[in-house]
């Protein structure tokens, strides 16, 4: 059964990042799989009111003040009006919110249980437990989560976290990991073969690559967002006695942010322009050309529930090295990476073992595009996806949904299919903290009494019901050209 979904995050296009991209490629492939989709964010420099992206994807850019890092100041209230309009004329079945920190997300899933729809969260960030940012940002979780229907996260590290942080049931959370479109990340020797010549299986013999020589130059590729929390500091402590250890390599940085002017500095101190060339920030198309340039790709990050930068890389034939933190260790096969503590030496002595290797030709590279195909595709990220909104709606039933192990005792219902009674709703905040829980039981008070005063003084009969985007039949698409992106 086609479902009618709202995508809500205050992250998208044109904005580039894990969060973004996740979000539209889910997106395409759910309206390939003949539901409609809709994303609503905040407006960017250039971009208000609504868009159209390829395939129909419809994009609302609500004018909302942005405070930090593309992050709408918290409200909580003044975004219902224009949310509700939303949801009543695409007829929304689901409010599915990305991210923790978007204000939009935990917004838009309480007034999406007050309207009776139901909501999924798609957790992409790991948090710590100690420091007052940390703490802040759980409560507020936990405020967001208390009523939800279900939650994704994009790894098993991301979903023991998130169940610790918001006292999640943990068959509540399902893990659908992030996905690449492996045909946009082809290294080099594939974009030279005709598609006949490309093997269909890894293990389909290939010539040997040239080996790298004792003087030929080895690239290191970074991609990244300049913030301290994507181990921006370390780079700039490693990348001088990297290149001091290893004479014939050179480094690409791409991206920017606050960390930037730290290490143009660096740079400037060790005399390392003619060795380090920093690209600034790069549209997310242009990825591919950057990682092609380079042998091995180098992922400092402190924190992280998923790198889908490093499967991205891996797909182009670079060999990875990165810290072993969060979810990383379950993204790749240990043939294709060298992890590293997030500390400067270990960092230093696992890039110069990855040099080493890839010196020795002890890596198959060429071989890593087919093998991360194989593992990755946003049609099966769509489906995992397609099953959770199956089993909030009822399409399938609780014990086919969530498990049932006989003898265990338990009721596969439970409490796990949230009650849109008010009262109920209550008795789930309540529970949030002894101050706290009557703070977001007034907040959920007040939410209902705006939805009373909206449904009284503005009648959903007032607000037009918009017209779904067209849908051709096969044989109509393969003659006609996409839509790349239009006003309305």
């Amino acid at each position: 059964m086609p479902y009618n979904i709202a995508m809500v995050s205050d992250f998208f296009f044109p904005q580039s990042g894990g969060i973004e991209s996740h979000i539209y490629q889910l997106s395409s492939k759910l309206i390939d799989r003949g539901h409609k989709v809709i994303i609503i964010t905040h407006a960017y420099k250039g971009r208000t009111g609504v868009r159209y992206l390829t395939n129909g994807l419809k994009i609302y850019h609500v004018p909302f003040f942005v405070i930090y890092r593309e992050t709408t100041f918290p409200t909580v209230f003044s975004f219902f009006p224009i949310f509700r309009n939303i949801v009543i004329r695409e007829q929304i079945d689901i409010v599915h919110g990305h991210a923790s920190l978007s204000s939009f997300c935990g917004e838009a899933i309480l007034h999406a249980r007050t309207m009776g729809l139901r909501t999924v969260f798609t957790d992409h960030s790991l948090f710590g437990f100690a420091d007052a940012a940390s703490i802040l940002t759980n409560k507020l979780l936990k405020f967001t989560l208390s009523d939800v229907d279900h939650a994704i996260c994009v790894s098993h590290t991301c979903k023991e976290n998130t169940v610790l942080r918001a006292s999640l049931d943990p068959l509540m959370v399902s893990v659908i990991p992030n996905a690449v479109v492996a045909e946009n990340f082809c290294p080099l020797s594939h974009s030279s073969r005709a598609p006949d010549q490309i093997p269909i299986s890894p293990a389909d013999p290939r010539p040997s690559p040239t080996p790298i020589g004792p003087d030929d130059t080895i690239t290191i590729v970074v991609i990244s967002r300049l913030f301290y929390n994507k181990g921006t500091d370390l780079l700039i402590a490693a990348i001088p006695r990297i290149l001091s250890s290893n004479p014939n390599t050179r480094f690409i940085i791409a991206g920017s942010g606050p960390k930037a002017i730290d290490l143009e500095q660096m740079l400037e101190r060790n005399v390392l322009q003619d060795k380090v060339e920093m690209l600034g920030s790069v549209r997310h198309e242009e990825v591919r050309d950057v990682m092609v340039r380079g042998h091995i790709y180098l992922h400092p990050s402190l924190t992280e529930a998923f790198g889908t930068v490093i499967v991205e890389a891996a797909s182009c034939g670079l060999y990875v090295v990165c810290t072993r933190v969060g979810g990383i260790p379950e993204v790749l096969p240990q043939h294709m990476t060298t992890f590293a503590k997030p500390e400067e030496d270990d960092l230093v002595v696992a890039t110069s073992k990855a040099i080493a290797a890839l010196r020795s030709n002890k890596v198959r590279t060429d071989r890593f595009h087919d093998q991360v195909k194989m593992m990755y595709s946003w049609r099966d990220v769509a489906e995992r996806t397609e099953r959770v909104y199956q089993g909030i709606i009822g399409d399938i039933s609780p014990s086919e949904f969530y498990g049932y192990y006989p003898g265990q005792g338990w009721d596969a219902s439970g409490d796990r299919v949230r009650s849109f009674a008010l009262i109920d709703r209550l008795k789930r905040y309540y529970g949030c903290g002894v101050w706290a829980g009557k703070l977001f039981c007034l907040c959920v008070v007040i939410d209902f009494l705006i939805f009373v005063f909206l449904e009284m003084w503005f009648p959903r009969g007032n607000i037009d019901i918009a017209r779904s985007w067209p849908k051709k039949r096969p044989a109509e698409k393969s003659s006609t050209r996409p839509i790349r992106s239009s006003r309305s």
